[in-house]
């Protein structure tokens, strides 16, 4: 449970995801974000990391229902420690913007990306 070894099973877990191996990464992914939340807590940065790990491996095996919900979650975490403008943020929001997308939720998706999913506010032109 030291934070050292669960980054080494997180990054185990994306290599396995990388190889193909999805079902592996999932499972690994679902145990290091279960211990992430013990040791580390909801809103530590390397959870909301797990999080978004185990949504890619979901996606990957077309759980993209699942994948919505854990990438909502996280995404509106990172926004409430990180902030909008922090890079994990807006990874986050790229990710759920991707399975948006896939589930057949395209206009969602750049209404996502345009705004970075503030309601009623609009990105200025250049």
């Amino acid at each position: 449970d030291h934070p050292g070894t669960l980054t080494s099973a997180n990054n185990l877990a994306a290599t396995l995801d990388s190889l193909g191996e999805h079902e592996q990464a999932r499972s690994l992914h679902m145990d290091t974000l279960e211990r992430h939340h013990l040791i580390l807590g909801p809103d530590h940065p390397d959870t909301l990391n797990s999080a978004s790990n185990l949504a890619t491996a979901l996606a990957n095996l077309r759980q993209f229902r699942a994948a919505e919900q854990i990438l909502g979650d996280a995404r509106a975490r990172s926004r409430r420690v990180l902030g909008e403008n922090h890079p994990d943020t807006q990874r986050l929001t790229e990710n759920l913007a991707r399975v948006l997308t896939a589930l057949g939720r395209p206009f969602e998706a750049h209404r996502l990306r345009a705004t970075g999913g503030k309601k009623g506010q609009r990105r200025k032109r250049r």
